[in-house]
C-alpha cells in the first residue's frame, strides 16, 4: 500500500501526492435525463449563465467555480441537496422564484413558504428546497 501511494520514489512521490490537489480548480457535477431541459431551466428559469458544449452544460456561477451538468439516459435524482444558492432575503428569493413555477418542497419543519427558519430556531440557516426538472434537489438558503 505505501508503494502505491508514494509510487515506489520514496519521500518525494509521497510529499507530492500529498500536496496534487491543493492548487488545483476543482468543480462540481451532476446528472440530468435532458440536457435541452435542463438548459432552460438553469438559463431562464434560475437566471445563470449557461454554456453548452460536447453534449455537456456547465453552469458559470459567481465564484469562479464551473458546475457541470452532464446528461445520463437512467438518471436517478440524488436523495441530498445538490447545489445551494445563498441569499441575503430569502422571502423574496422565494416569492420570485415562485413567480417564475418554481414549487418549494413542504415539510414538517417548513412554513407555508416552504421555507425552514432555522435563524429563529437556532438550527442554522433558512432554507427552501426545490427540484430541477430532473428532480436534481436545490436550495435557497439565507445565512445568520
Amino acid at each position: 500500500m505505501a508503494a502505491a501511494a508514494g509510487g515506489g520514489r520514496g519521500g518525494r512521490a509521497r510529499w507530492y501526492n500529498w500536496l496534487m490537489f491543493r492548487d488545483t480548480r476543482a468543480f462540481s457535477g451532476f446528472a440530468t435525463d435532458d440536457i435541452p431541459r435542463a438548459k432552460q431551466f438553469y438559463a431562464e428559469t434560475l437566471g445563470l449563465e449557461v454554456t453548452e458544449e460536447h453534449g455537456m452544460l456547465t453552469l458559470h456561477i459567481a465564484g469562479a467555480r464551473p458546475t457541470l451538468i452532464y446528461p445520463k439516459p437512467d438518471h436517478k435524482p440524488a436523495s441530498y441537496t445538490i447545489l445551494n444558492f445563498p441569499v441575503d432575503d430569502i422571502d423574496a428569493a422565494v416569492y420570485e422564484l415562485g413567480s417564475r413555477g418554481i414549487a418549494f418542497e413542504a415539510s414538517e419543519w417548513s412554513d407555508d413558504k416552504g421555507i425552514m427558519r432555522g435563524i429563529a430556531n437556532d438550527m442554522g440557516p433558512d432554507i427552501a428546497w426545490f427540484t430541477d426538472p430532473a428532480g436534481n434537489i436545490l436550495s435557497v438558503l439565507q445565512e445568520p
